[in-house]
């Protein structure tokens, strides 16, 4: 079989990209820009994005949203409430959506946060990435570690279900000549934790290609440190109470993000906005055989809203081919704890597992993984060696 076959079609999710933000963070690779917000072009932008791509999801159900950047947060309450309107307008958007809006602490304000949960927002997803000031400043973050508990603050009592981005493995900065130290680490997660949020996401600082600290290195901590702090931040959230069920993320129960979910279970999402990526499984035609289909925007603002008006914005589109399709989903769910099962993997992908019977035997052998005729799971060292397990399936 060279096509997929699919018996159902994965859940589906939507991503929103807004693409400003105040200031450029020197470890970010993702697509963002300074400058003025052009909130009415944009949404008009988006709103022509999203109809372009109806055709190829039309009467599927969106089960979760996620407005990310940038720093959606610059946009008003009444812009993502308009967001919201045009998608509900548009597409069939399951009534008990979680839809999440990543924020800044720089840009809280309690009235405008009360907003966005009256347009329908009911996840915030706050960039936290310390509590320490000298760490702030290294990682070229515009709030303090004040404004980052009020950040807090007034998510929890606006919004309650809250998300907090932390990092660890911390650079020095000109002023402060030290790396973060264990200790540092750990008052970082103690006051996160302090703040009884349903979901943390602790990310170790990663030296990300075309970013300024790729270019200019700081000094960091070292690997063994950075996998003692690792290991360290595991063990004081699984004491709290928290599930770690995914490589960065933990939950208490039933709290995981269903949209985050969603993509490391190989689940289908369409993303609207300057350089958004999407994915969607076709099931076929009389006419063409059934594909699971990756797309990408054009990145710049201005050039995405000028294209977008014209139904233009993808930039490529690609078939994922059945010698990807393996690595394509490994990459993905061997970032969860809990693995996979197998018939997960024929009903997202199309394929038997037979397809990768090779490479799972591979790492079996290297005890990266066990498994049974029902389920995939990845050992602690195959979660600790997660790229060594995941190009098996290249």
């Amino acid at each position: 079989m060279l096509t997929p076959n699919f018996t159902t079609l994965p859940p589906l999710s939507l991503y929103i990209h807004i693409p400003w933000c105040i200031r450029k963070c020197p470890y970010c690779d993702f697509n963002s820009h300074e400058g003025a917000v052009q909130e009415r072009d944009y949404i008009n932008a988006l709103m022509s994005d999203l109809e372009s791509e109806l055709p190829n999801f039309w009467g599927r159900t969106i089960q979760t949203i996620f407005i990310g950047g940038g720093t959606p947060s610059l946009f008003s309450a009444d812009a993502i409430g308009e967001i919201l309107a045009g998608v509900r307008a548009r597409t069939r958007l399951s009534p008990t959506a979680e839809i999440t809006l990543e924020a800044n602490p720089g840009t809280f304000e309690m009235a405008k946060f009360a907003g966005y949960k009256d347009v329908g927002v009911n996840r915030l997803s706050i960039g936290i990435q310390s509590f320490n000031d000298a760490h702030l400043k290294a990682l070229g973050r515009v709030h303090d570690a004040s404004e980052a508990r009020r950040a807090i603050e007034i998510g929890l009592a606006t919004i309650g279900n809250v998300n907090l981005d932390v990092m660890f493995a911390l650079p020095a900065s000109r002023t402060n000549s030290a790396a973060q130290t264990m200790a540092e680490c750990e008052a970082d997660v103690r006051t996160a934790l302090s703040f009884n949020t349903p979901h943390l996401s602790f990310y170790q600082l990663t030296l990300e290609p075309n970013t300024v600290f790729a270019k200019k290195p700081p000094p960091l901590p070292d690997h063994d440190l950075a996998a003692d702090m690792q290991a360290r931040v595991e063990t004081m959230l699984s004491e709290a109470g928290y599930e770690h069920y995914e490589t960065s993320g933990y939950a208490k129960p039933n709290q995981r993000c269903q949209h985050n979910l969603n993509y490391w279970n190989f689940g289908d999402y369409v993303g609207i906005g300057a350089g958004a990526h999407g994915k969607l499984s076709m099931p076929g035609s009389p006419t063409s055989a059934a594909s699971i289909v990756r797309t990408e925007r054009v990145k710049q603002p201005r050039e995405f809203m000028q294209r977008a008006a014209a139904g233009n914005a993808v930039h490529e589109r690609r078939e994922v081919t059945r010698s990807d399709v393996g690595f394509e989903f490994m990459l993905n769910a061997l970032r969860l704890t809990d693995g996979f099962t197998v018939r997960d993997f024929e009903a997202r992908t199309g394929f038997s597992i037979t397809l990768v019977d090779r490479a799972l035997n591979e790492c079996e052998a290297k005890n990266l993984i066990t498994r049974d005729h029902v389920r995939i799971t990845p050992t602690a060292l195959g979660r600790t060696f997660l790229n060594q397990a995941v190009s098996a399936f290249l």
